[in-house]
């Protein structure tokens, strides 16, 4: 089975063409995000036909979970569909489907490659039904007390939720977020009984109006180096609360992504794509290893 692997500011996927269920995808992503005897990635991409729209994107965690949405991941599918001509776009714009909804993306670069994608990201939903969350207030929930236990010690964190077709905590600091334990409480939060769904966990410093640095926990991978629709969360809870602008740089480990909201309707997602290289995966193989 053909694939190939590419990033969106270090968020990486292996990119895979297919009709439907003609694999156990959850198993198989299990054996290729594997980072010692697999391709390693954070998650695999299935390029796929759509009747709602140009093409369909399904992603799986390295743990063999499906996520909603996944704005690298979009990027990445848009960069390859476009190269691959799968699609043409109109305009250089063109939508893909994914669990989440439909979404519109952007592409641009030269000579037929993509290596900038812009991407309507739709609304952020902020009541506790559509996130969800278990949490008996009303929308927005910013500064949401989330009591966690790490060791013996006790804590309350203050996290503002939101979903974007995938559920979000986003929990603000002052200091460097390179000290923060997001190894520690990122699963800890992850899995917290108030997600009924589980959640993606940010950890968050706003340095100015126009600039922010960011980690993050993703359910269902872990730590990576980027979140698209993470970023998305990010700057719409700091939004929220007055802390940014409408336009902001959002600065992950692998790099730096840009946001835009106004506070009402959708949030854009603009970031790089990159190719790394492409290969074989021999489904034969894998089964020898599991007998």
């Amino acid at each position: 089975m053909k694939f190939v692997k590419m990033h969106g500011a270090g968020n990486d996927f292996a990119v895979i063409e297919a009709t439907g269920d003609e694999h156990d995808w959850p198993r198989l992503a299990v054996a290729m995000c594997d980072r010692h005897f697999g391709v390693g990635a954070d998650g695999i991409l299935l390029a796929l036909p759509s009747e709602r729209a140009a093409i369909r994107m399904r992603v799986f965690n390295p743990d063999g979970s499906e996520a909603e949405m996944c704005g690298n991941g979009v990027r990445c599918l848009a960069k390859y569909a476009v190269e691959k001509g799968l699609v043409k776009p109109a305009d250089s714009r063109f939508s893909l489907e994914t669990t989440a909804g439909v979404v519109s993306v952007e592409v641009s670069g030269a000579g037929g490659k993509v290596d900038w994608v812009r991407v309507v990201m739709g609304a952020p939903r902020l009541t506790p039904e559509e996130i969800p969350v278990l949490a008996d207030r009303a929308a927005p929930l910013v500064n949401l007390p989330l009591e966690i236990e790490r060791g013996a010690t006790r804590e309350i964190l203050a996290v503002t939720c939101v979903s974007m077709g995938n559920p979000h905590a986003v929990q603000f600091i002052s200091q460097p977020i390179a000290g923060y334990p997001l190894e520690e409480v990122g699963p800890i939060v992850a899995t917290h009984p108030l997600f009924p769904h589980g959640t993606n966990f940010e950890v968050v410093r706003v340095i100015d109006k126009k600039r922010i640095e960011a980690r993050v926990w993703e359910r269902g991978a872990g730590l990576t180096l980027a979140c698209g629709s993470g970023a998305c969360a990010i700057i719409a809870a700091a939004r929220l609360q007055g802390l940014v602008d409408d336009i902001v740089d959002i600065t992950l480990p692998g790099g730096t992504l840009r946001l835009e909201w106004d506070g009402t309707g959708d949030v854009y997602l603009s970031g790089p794509a990159v190719t790394v290289f492409s290969g074989e995966w021999l489904i034969e193989e894998e089964a020898e290893r599991d007998t």
